[in-house]
């Protein structure tokens, strides 16, 4: 692991891994703790090379908070990060980040007003401005593909996003599930400020917030009542002064009356003299369920059926690949011509029509339905290559994610469970032996009429493609963090489906 405190060192240190590798930023404040390592185990999951920064930033500070005694512990933040396997670890000064020591703010970022008028904003002025600032010349200094935030601070994680869209950044903004102690007490790294008693004291804003969640789980949308429910736990602990509950939009940080689709409950509270804040999300949705795993594992056929046991929607994410490859294909694009492709991408209109009365989904292109138009061979072998471009997977798993807002689907594909819905209810990486996979294929080909069909080449040609799709770039095969391995050696399709089917039940949110 390497260690830069300059900006020179690390660019010149990543410049020759951009090309080939997928790299991740981690951005922190130090005194790491076990939710940033969940990030950080996230991130060595998901690409090549994880760089970690450890800067306090004094721009999201203002002059009567705990900016001097914000705890600092770099030699043993550096330790931790190579026990954990980080590629590198970016440390800069105040001075290397452009904040001269009177603190005077260099250019600013500034986040949309309405994002910053309500949880936190108001109590914490010029705050957002300054993560937003930093984190911006962040994500310029390391060029990352993905960048991955904590969701307990659920305000920055939506401010960062809707930075990095209005700035067209070309990063993916990642948000990672709060890490609890046992008690259910958030990690934070103010949490050393905190006595024994004081923890203890601490743990009422989790309590508050899983009385309300279970108020909204047996079916409470009302707003003013979820907030009430966390208010009234609160209350009862003197050592607790409460600064703000409030239940706002996830991605806008609007208030909300009621919740319609999901609603961020989000609470701030002083413990003695520490601030705390926590959250959860109050999601109204149908659950879904992600499978990923290598070509040959038997995805297609396993995923369509648990959907139809299920009563869940195949959300058939290949139909819609091939709806992009049969608009080239018409287009007359040449399939080379990667800027032209991107141009045609952007401006196209698809409309995935969930399937209804025994009829299958529709793809419509620009108004055109093509459902059965993107079955053709000519369209089949535009597909894998047309899907490789980035601004077509880009304009694909945005799509996708708008389809699942409201849940009851089952989707498979290589990264399902990491990048298309990274909180699916359950997720599975559904997988094989080499040799099962190959002798599956043998079969295939067999029941085709082919038998001169060598089965050693069948298997090198799997291991070849198992290579290719782990170290591809883009939307690399990668197994969730959060995922439970199904090896299907040995099992028939009606095994796997029941043993998905069994998973799915088990899971409590239902």
């Amino acid at each position: 692991m390497r260690l830069f405190k300059t900006v020179a060192g690390l660019r010149t240190y990543l410049a020759s891994m951009r090309d080939k590798q997928t790299i991740a930023l981690v951005p922190t404040m130090g005194a790491l703790h076990k939710g940033h390592l969940s990030l950080i185990r996230r991130g060595m999951s998901e690409a090549d090379v994880v760089v970690v920064s450890i800067f306090v930033n004094p721009l999201q500070f203002s002059p009567h908070e705990d900016l001097d005694k914000y705890p600092r512990q770099l030699e043993t933040d550096v330790q931790l990060c190579q026990e954990s396997g980080v590629t590198a670890v970016f440390a800069p000064s105040s001075e290397e980040m452009g904040i001269d020591k009177t603190f005077e703010p260099p250019t600013q970022v500034i986040p949309p007003p309405a994002m910053i008028s309500s949880l936190c904003g108001p109590f914490r002025p010029g705050h957002f401005q300054g993560v937003a600032t930093i984190v911006t010349k962040l994500l310029n200094i390391v060029s990352p593909n993905v960048a991955y935030f904590g969701e307990k601070d659920a305000q920055q994680l939506a401010i960062i996003r809707q930075v990095v869209k209005d700035l067209n950044l070309p990063v993916t903004i990642k948000g990672c599930p709060i890490i609890r102690e046992p008690s259910g007490l958030a990690y934070s790294s103010r949490n050393q400020y905190l006595s024994e008693e004081q923890k203890k004291e601490a743990i009422a804003l989790y309590q508050g917030l899983q009385a309300a969640k279970q108020v909204f789980m047996a079916g409470e949308r009302q707003t003013n009542v979820l907030t009430a429910c966390v208010t009234e736990k609160i209350i009862s602990y003197s050592g607790i002064t409460l600064q703000y509950v409030e239940c706002v939009h996830p991605q806008t940080l609007q208030p909300l009356d009621s919740i319609e689709e999901a609603g961020l409950l989000a609470i701030a509270a002083y413990v003695g003299s520490t601030r705390l804040i926590d959250n959860v999300i109050l999601r109204v949705r149908k659950p879904i369920i992600a499978i990923d795993g290598p070509a040959g594992a038997g995805k297609s056929t396993v995923t369509r059926q648990v959907a139809k046991a299920l009563n869940l929607t195949y959300l058939d994410t290949g139909a819609m690949y091939r709806g992009i490859a049969w608009l080239v294909l018409k287009s007359g694009i040449p399939v080379e011509d990667e800027s032209a492709i991107a141009e045609l991408v952007s401006q196209a209109d698809l409309e995935f029509i969930f399937p209804s009365n025994d009829q299958p989904p529709q793809i419509i292109i620009n108004g055109e339905n093509v459902t059965h138009a993107i079955r053709t061979p000519q369209v089949t072998a535009l597909v894998s290559p047309i899907s490789a471009y980035p601004v077509v997977r880009q304009k694909l798993v945005s799509y996708q994610q708008e389809l699942g807002k409201l849940g009851g689907i089952v989707a498979e594909g290589r990264d399902i469970g990491t990048n298309v819905f990274p909180d699916a209810d359950v997720k599975i990486f559904l997988t094989a032996s080499v040799q099962e996979r190959a002798r599956r294929r043998l079969i295939d080909f067999q029941a085709q009429g082919q038998d001169n069909i060598d089965i050693q080449q069948l298997e090198r040609d799997i291991e070849q493609r198992d290579y290719q799709d782990s170290h591809r770039t883009l939307a690399p095969l990668r197994q969730a963090s959060d995922a439970m391995e199904l090896n299907t050696d040995g099992l028939t399709i009606e095994d796997v489906v029941n043993k998905i089917i069994h998973l799915y039940k088990m899971n409590e949110s239902f």
